[in-house]
Protein backbone atom coordinates (compact mmCIF):
# COMPACT_ATOMS: atom_id res chain seq x y z
CA UNK A 1 0.00 0.00 0.00
CA UNK A 2 3.04 2.06 1.14
CA UNK A 3 4.52 1.90 -2.53
CA UNK A 4 0.80 2.51 -4.42
CA UNK A 5 0.77 5.89 -2.45
CA UNK A 6 4.64 6.88 -2.92
CA UNK A 7 4.46 6.44 -7.10
CA UNK A 8 4.00 8.94 -9.65
CA UNK A 9 0.32 9.76 -10.24
CA UNK A 10 0.03 8.69 -14.19
CA UNK A 11 -2.42 11.32 -15.16
CA UNK A 12 -2.64 14.84 -16.19
CA UNK A 13 -4.71 17.09 -14.06
CA UNK A 14 -7.67 17.27 -15.89
CA UNK A 15 -8.48 21.14 -17.08
CA UNK A 16 -12.04 20.50 -18.19
CA UNK A 17 -13.12 21.35 -14.97
CA UNK A 18 -17.02 22.96 -16.39
CA UNK A 19 -17.26 19.35 -18.05
CA UNK A 20 -16.55 17.56 -15.24
CA UNK A 21 -18.48 19.16 -12.80
CA UNK A 22 -21.42 19.00 -15.31
CA UNK A 23 -21.17 15.13 -14.52
CA UNK A 24 -20.62 14.86 -11.22
CA UNK A 25 -23.39 16.89 -10.79
CA UNK A 26 -25.70 15.07 -12.80
CA UNK A 27 -24.55 11.85 -10.92
CA UNK A 28 -25.57 13.44 -7.43
CA UNK A 29 -29.30 14.60 -9.22
CA UNK A 30 -29.74 10.64 -10.23
CA UNK A 31 -28.51 9.99 -7.08
CA UNK A 32 -31.00 11.55 -4.95
CA UNK A 33 -33.50 11.85 -7.66
CA UNK A 34 -33.87 7.73 -8.93
CA UNK A 35 -32.53 6.44 -6.10
CA UNK A 36 -33.99 8.92 -3.28
CA UNK A 37 -31.29 7.22 -0.30
CA UNK A 38 -30.82 9.20 2.95
CA UNK A 39 -34.77 9.67 4.10
CA UNK A 40 -35.01 11.82 0.39
CA UNK A 41 -38.22 9.94 -0.47
CA UNK A 42 -39.83 11.09 2.81
CA UNK A 43 -39.53 14.93 1.15
CA UNK A 44 -43.02 16.21 0.00
CA UNK A 45 -41.85 19.23 -2.31
CA UNK A 46 -40.39 19.07 -5.49
CA UNK A 47 -37.94 15.91 -5.48
CA UNK A 48 -36.07 16.97 -9.30
CA UNK A 49 -35.57 20.20 -8.24
CA UNK A 50 -34.25 19.59 -4.87
CA UNK A 51 -32.23 17.27 -6.29
CA UNK A 52 -30.90 19.62 -9.01
CA UNK A 53 -30.31 21.80 -6.16
CA UNK A 54 -27.99 19.31 -4.34
CA UNK A 55 -26.62 18.58 -8.52
CA UNK A 56 -26.13 22.45 -8.65
CA UNK A 57 -23.97 23.08 -5.22
CA UNK A 58 -21.80 20.14 -6.14
CA UNK A 59 -20.72 21.70 -9.04
CA UNK A 60 -20.42 24.99 -8.24
CA UNK A 61 -17.82 23.56 -5.19
CA UNK A 62 -16.30 21.36 -7.65
CA UNK A 63 -15.34 23.67 -10.05
CA UNK A 64 -14.25 26.37 -6.99
CA UNK A 65 -11.74 23.92 -5.55
CA UNK A 66 -10.49 22.67 -9.04
CA UNK A 67 -9.56 26.02 -10.19
CA UNK A 68 -7.86 27.35 -6.23
CA UNK A 69 -6.97 24.01 -5.16
CA UNK A 70 -6.58 21.09 -8.01
CA UNK A 71 -5.45 23.67 -11.16
CA UNK A 72 -2.68 24.83 -8.87
CA UNK A 73 -1.47 21.57 -7.14
CA UNK A 74 1.43 20.41 -10.03
CA UNK A 75 2.71 24.69 -9.58
CA UNK A 76 2.85 23.09 -5.79
CA UNK A 77 4.35 19.53 -5.84
CA UNK A 78 6.47 18.34 -8.20
CA UNK A 79 6.27 15.23 -9.08
CA UNK A 80 2.56 14.17 -7.88
CA UNK A 81 2.77 11.40 -6.34
CA UNK A 82 -0.61 8.96 -5.90
CA UNK A 83 -0.83 10.20 -2.30
CA UNK A 84 -0.84 14.23 -3.22
CA UNK A 85 -3.80 13.51 -5.48
CA UNK A 86 -5.86 11.06 -3.01
CA UNK A 87 -5.18 14.04 -0.31
CA UNK A 88 -6.73 16.60 -2.96
CA UNK A 89 -9.91 14.00 -3.65
CA UNK A 90 -10.58 13.84 -0.31
CA UNK A 91 -10.24 17.68 0.13
CA UNK A 92 -12.84 18.03 -2.63
CA UNK A 93 -15.48 15.78 -1.33
CA UNK A 94 -15.06 17.36 1.76
CA UNK A 95 -15.81 20.75 0.43
CA UNK A 96 -18.50 19.07 -1.41
CA UNK A 97 -20.06 18.23 1.80
CA UNK A 98 -19.73 21.56 3.54
CA UNK A 99 -21.39 23.08 0.65
CA UNK A 100 -24.43 20.23 0.45
CA UNK A 101 -24.90 21.14 4.18
CA UNK A 102 -25.14 24.13 3.96
CA UNK A 103 -28.01 23.64 1.68
CA UNK A 104 -29.54 21.45 4.03
CA UNK A 105 -29.78 23.93 6.66
CA UNK A 106 -30.90 26.90 4.39
CA UNK A 107 -33.64 24.77 2.48
CA UNK A 108 -34.73 22.44 5.86
CA UNK A 109 -33.98 24.96 8.71
CA UNK A 110 -31.29 22.04 10.04
CA UNK A 111 -29.57 23.19 12.90
CA UNK A 112 -25.92 22.49 12.86
CA UNK A 113 -24.65 19.64 15.31
CA UNK A 114 -21.24 17.73 14.58
CA UNK A 115 -23.58 14.54 14.75
CA UNK A 116 -25.33 15.50 11.77
CA UNK A 117 -22.78 16.78 9.96
CA UNK A 118 -20.27 14.36 10.23
CA UNK A 119 -23.17 11.37 9.15
CA UNK A 120 -23.45 13.92 5.97
CA UNK A 121 -19.71 13.52 5.42
CA UNK A 122 -19.88 10.18 5.73
CA UNK A 123 -22.73 9.54 3.39
CA UNK A 124 -20.95 12.20 1.18
CA UNK A 125 -17.92 10.10 1.10
CA UNK A 126 -19.16 6.83 0.35
CA UNK A 127 -20.81 8.74 -2.93
CA UNK A 128 -16.98 10.71 -3.70
CA UNK A 129 -15.35 7.64 -2.98
CA UNK A 130 -17.79 5.47 -6.12
CA UNK A 131 -17.89 8.35 -8.31
CA UNK A 132 -14.10 7.97 -8.06
CA UNK A 133 -13.39 4.75 -8.46
CA UNK A 134 -14.80 4.96 -11.46
CA UNK A 135 -14.16 8.26 -13.07
CA UNK A 136 -10.08 6.97 -12.27
CA UNK A 137 -10.89 3.51 -13.50
CA UNK A 138 -12.05 4.64 -16.66
CA UNK A 139 -8.94 7.18 -17.10
CA UNK A 140 -6.66 4.41 -16.09
CA UNK A 141 -7.95 2.38 -18.95
CA UNK A 142 -7.57 5.20 -21.33
CA UNK A 143 -4.29 5.84 -19.81
CA UNK A 144 -3.20 2.29 -20.78
CA UNK A 145 -4.97 2.67 -23.87
CA UNK A 146 -2.82 5.36 -25.28
CA UNK A 147 0.28 4.16 -23.72
CA UNK A 148 -0.04 0.91 -25.52
CA UNK A 149 -0.90 2.42 -29.11
CA UNK A 150 2.32 4.68 -28.53
CA UNK A 151 4.59 2.00 -27.67
CA UNK A 152 3.73 -0.56 -30.37
CA UNK A 153 4.06 2.72 -33.04
CA UNK A 154 7.51 3.22 -31.74
CA UNK A 155 8.65 -0.20 -31.56
CA UNK A 156 7.18 -1.28 -34.67
CA UNK A 157 8.93 1.48 -36.63
CA UNK A 158 12.05 0.88 -34.66
CA UNK A 159 12.16 -3.08 -35.71
CA UNK A 160 10.97 -2.55 -38.93
CA UNK A 161 14.29 -4.40 -40.32
CA UNK A 162 15.16 -6.96 -37.44
CA UNK A 163 14.92 -10.46 -38.53
CA UNK A 164 14.83 -12.51 -35.99
CA UNK A 165 15.76 -16.33 -35.70
CA UNK A 166 14.13 -19.20 -33.33
CA UNK A 167 16.63 -22.36 -33.69
CA UNK A 168 15.34 -25.63 -33.72
CA UNK A 169 16.94 -28.20 -31.72
CA UNK A 170 16.50 -31.48 -33.49
CA UNK A 171 19.97 -32.85 -35.18
CA UNK A 172 18.87 -31.91 -38.18
CA UNK A 173 15.97 -28.93 -37.29
CA UNK A 174 14.51 -26.46 -39.30
CA UNK A 175 15.76 -23.06 -37.65
CA UNK A 176 12.72 -20.66 -38.32
CA UNK A 177 13.63 -16.91 -39.56
CA UNK A 178 11.12 -14.22 -39.80
CA UNK A 179 10.84 -10.02 -39.16
CA UNK A 180 10.30 -9.73 -35.91
CA UNK A 181 7.23 -7.83 -36.74
CA UNK A 182 5.48 -10.60 -38.01
CA UNK A 183 5.87 -12.83 -35.00
CA UNK A 184 2.46 -13.20 -33.42
CA UNK A 185 3.15 -15.50 -29.98
CA UNK A 186 5.16 -18.73 -29.31
CA UNK A 187 3.31 -21.33 -27.32
CA UNK A 188 4.84 -24.08 -24.99
CA UNK A 189 4.07 -27.55 -26.09
CA UNK A 190 5.56 -30.13 -24.08
CA UNK A 191 8.90 -30.82 -25.59
CA UNK A 192 7.74 -28.51 -28.26
CA UNK A 193 6.69 -24.68 -29.22
CA UNK A 194 4.16 -23.74 -31.46
CA UNK A 195 5.71 -20.25 -33.19
CA UNK A 196 2.67 -18.20 -34.80
CA UNK A 197 3.52 -15.78 -36.90
CA UNK A 198 2.10 -13.75 -40.10
CA UNK A 199 2.98 -15.12 -43.77
CA UNK A 200 1.59 -12.87 -46.58
CA UNK A 201 -0.52 -10.95 -44.04
CA UNK A 202 -2.32 -14.34 -42.87
CA UNK A 203 -1.21 -16.14 -39.61
CA UNK A 204 0.78 -19.48 -39.85
CA UNK A 205 1.64 -22.07 -37.40
CA UNK A 206 4.91 -24.03 -37.13
CA UNK A 207 6.70 -26.33 -34.66
CA UNK A 208 10.10 -26.73 -33.45
CA UNK A 209 11.67 -28.89 -31.62
CA UNK A 210 12.70 -26.41 -28.67
CA UNK A 211 11.68 -25.23 -25.36
CA UNK A 212 9.86 -21.85 -24.62
CA UNK A 213 12.44 -20.87 -22.19
CA UNK A 214 15.44 -21.73 -24.69
CA UNK A 215 13.05 -19.56 -26.91
CA UNK A 216 12.74 -16.22 -24.57
CA UNK A 217 16.75 -16.80 -24.24
CA UNK A 218 17.24 -16.65 -27.87
CA UNK A 219 14.80 -13.20 -27.92
CA UNK A 220 16.03 -11.85 -24.56
CA UNK A 221 17.61 -8.62 -26.02
CA UNK A 222 14.14 -7.85 -27.45
CA UNK A 223 12.12 -5.99 -24.99
CA UNK A 224 8.53 -6.54 -26.79
CA UNK A 225 8.81 -10.22 -26.73
CA UNK A 226 6.79 -10.58 -23.53
CA UNK A 227 6.31 -13.19 -21.63
CA UNK A 228 2.40 -13.26 -20.13
CA UNK A 229 1.67 -16.38 -19.45
CA UNK A 230 3.97 -19.30 -18.39
CA UNK A 231 2.97 -21.19 -21.83
CA UNK A 232 2.93 -18.13 -23.52
CA UNK A 233 5.33 -15.57 -24.68
CA UNK A 234 3.92 -12.61 -27.17
CA UNK A 235 5.15 -9.85 -29.72
CA UNK A 236 3.18 -6.88 -27.79
CA UNK A 237 3.97 -5.03 -31.74
CA UNK A 238 0.89 -7.03 -32.76
CA UNK A 239 -1.30 -6.43 -29.80
CA UNK A 240 -4.76 -4.81 -31.10
CA UNK A 241 -7.22 -5.69 -27.73
CA UNK A 242 -6.54 -6.13 -24.11
CA UNK A 243 -9.52 -7.37 -21.74
CA UNK A 244 -9.56 -7.79 -18.47
CA UNK A 245 -8.69 -6.79 -14.79
CA UNK A 246 -5.95 -7.37 -12.22
CA UNK A 247 -6.62 -10.90 -11.79
CA UNK A 248 -6.04 -11.74 -15.74
CA UNK A 249 -6.16 -9.65 -18.88
CA UNK A 250 -7.14 -11.76 -22.60
CA UNK A 251 -5.20 -10.91 -25.36
CA UNK A 252 -6.11 -10.11 -29.20
CA UNK A 253 -3.40 -9.98 -31.70
CA UNK A 254 -3.13 -8.78 -35.42
CA UNK A 255 -4.85 -10.92 -38.11
CA UNK A 256 -5.20 -13.64 -35.47
CA UNK A 257 -8.78 -15.09 -33.87
CA UNK A 258 -6.47 -16.98 -31.21
CA UNK A 259 -6.89 -15.30 -27.48
CA UNK A 260 -3.59 -14.96 -25.59
CA UNK A 261 -4.22 -15.37 -21.87
CA UNK A 262 -2.40 -13.01 -19.58
CA UNK A 263 -2.15 -14.99 -15.66
CA UNK A 264 -2.84 -12.90 -12.68
CA UNK A 265 1.28 -13.10 -11.80
CA UNK A 266 2.01 -11.28 -15.49
CA UNK A 267 -0.61 -8.37 -15.11
CA UNK A 268 1.77 -5.98 -13.06
CA UNK A 269 4.88 -6.63 -15.36
CA UNK A 270 2.46 -6.12 -18.16
CA UNK A 271 1.25 -3.06 -16.86
CA UNK A 272 4.79 -1.69 -15.96
CA UNK A 273 5.68 -2.65 -19.68
CA UNK A 274 3.14 -0.48 -20.56
CA UNK A 275 3.17 2.17 -18.22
Amino acid sequence: MKNLLTRKYPFDQSSNWLRDSLIYGLIIWAILYLLQPFGFSAYQGNKCLMAGAFGVVTMVCYVVYGYTVMHHLPKLVKPILVWHDAAAVLGLILFIAIGNYLLLMLMFSVPFTLGIFLQFLRWTLIIGAVITAMSVGIEYNRYLRHQMEALLSNTTEEQRDITITIHDQNVRGNDLELPINNLLYIEAQKNNIAVCYLRDDKPTTVELHTTLSAAIDELRQYPNIFQCHRSFVVNVNNITQAKGNSNGYQLRLTNSYTTIPVSRQYVPKLKDFIA
